[in-house]
């Protein structure tokens, strides 16, 4: 074979490798061909089966021959990701897997083990080399918030959805009411997955409304896509519905919030701003905070979360709203 062929080979080969899923049931050795004869390459179907052939006795590939069409696919335990990974990445890596380990479904995080575990391979082996201690004891990630369990997602479920929100389809689901009294049955017109915190949404819409709602992925008891095209309502866009402030559980409106704050409060919202128009003004042992946010569940949340280092001067009926809240939550504790 002449150069100009084995250079050819070599980056057709490449090719074919980046084509190939993590999972089962695989991409057909047609759907391969497909792929490269679209990319300029001059290649049969033979060809590719034999090309996948050598190439699984030298990397982590395999093919579904449960059931036809046998798929080319990753065996779990492979790195599917050829590229190399330096010491810097990989710690970086490291520090987003303990990040998003315990808020994605574990069928979303299985799909970024490959990249992972070859950046534990990377430190493994400069451990080796350079008899460090262990990186593991170099590498941490605490959350903010208090730590919770992530709400179980379906595979099945996940994966369905996924499919359908990507190829534009309608699904009909058995979905438990937030109330969880009974099951309810609803056409649904999937527009985007959001992950807020522990808990992956679908916004949508039910036939044969047209407003859009965040559904919670987890409470989806069943699953069928449908042979039904989503219609996208034309004011619909997924960074303005997000920007408006829906995730917040907010109602899409913003206020102007005049808090005092102590002087930790203040120094943490100096560093992490509430909004592009916060400014703080030093008033004696506190400080006067007032920013444009949301007027959402989240933003009470907060004020609650605070409540000893924050007073909400305005609005005012944010204010007795708070005050409200927190005297009924101290009524509770009154007695013995």
């Amino acid at each position: 074979m002449s150069k100009q062929g084995s250079r050819e080979s070599m980056v057709r080969q490449w090719e074919m490798l980046k084509l190939l899923p993590t999972k089962p049931p695989g991409i057909t050795a047609s759907d391969i061909c497909q792929h490269l004869n679209d990319q300029g390459f001059d290649i049969s179907k033979r060809q590719v089966e034999r090309n996948l052939n050598d190439l699984s006795q030298s990397f982590g590939i395999t093919c579904n021959d449960k059931g036809q069409p046998f798929g080319w696919y990753w065996v779990s335990s492979a790195d599917a990701s050829l590229p190399a990974v330096s010491m810097a990445e990989a710690l970086s890596l490291t520090m987003v897997e303990q990040v998003l380990k315990p808020i994605l479904p574990a069928t979303v995080f299985d799909a970024l083990s490959p990249k992972l575990n070859q950046a534990k391979e990377t430190l493994n082996k400069v451990n080796q080399r350079y008899k460090l201690a262990s990186w593991q004891e170099k590498v941490a990630y605490v959350p903010a918030t208090l730590p919770q369990i992530p709400p179980k997602v379906d595979e099945a479920i996940l994966s369905q959805v996924q499919l359908a929100i990507l190829k534009g389809q309608c699904i009909h689901v058995s979905y438990d009411s937030v109330d969880k009294r009974e099951l309810r049955d609803y056409v649904l017109h999937p527009l985007g997955i959001v992950q807020r915190g522990l808990t992956t949404y679908i916004t949508a819409t039910i036939e044969p409304y047209q407003d859009v709602l965040l559904l919670a992925m987890h409470r989806i008891q069943a699953l069928d896509v449908l042979d039904k095209p989503v219609a996208i309502p034309s004011d619909y866009k997924l960074s303005d519905y997000l920007n408006a402030g829906r995730l917040s559980f907010s109602s899409g409106e913003s206020i102007l919030v005049k808090a005092k704050i102590s002087s930790e409060t203040s120094l943490h919202v100096s560093e992490t701003p509430l909004s592009q128009d916060q400014t703080i003004k030093k008033e004696g042992e506190h400080s006067i905070l007032t920013a444009t946010v949301a007027d959402s569940w989240q933003l009470r949340w907060w004020l609650l979360s605070l409540c000893n280092d924050v007073e909400v001067l305005e609005p005012k009926s944010l204010r007795n709203e708070i005050k409200q809240q927190l005297a009924a939550a101290s009524a509770k504790y009154q007695g013995a």
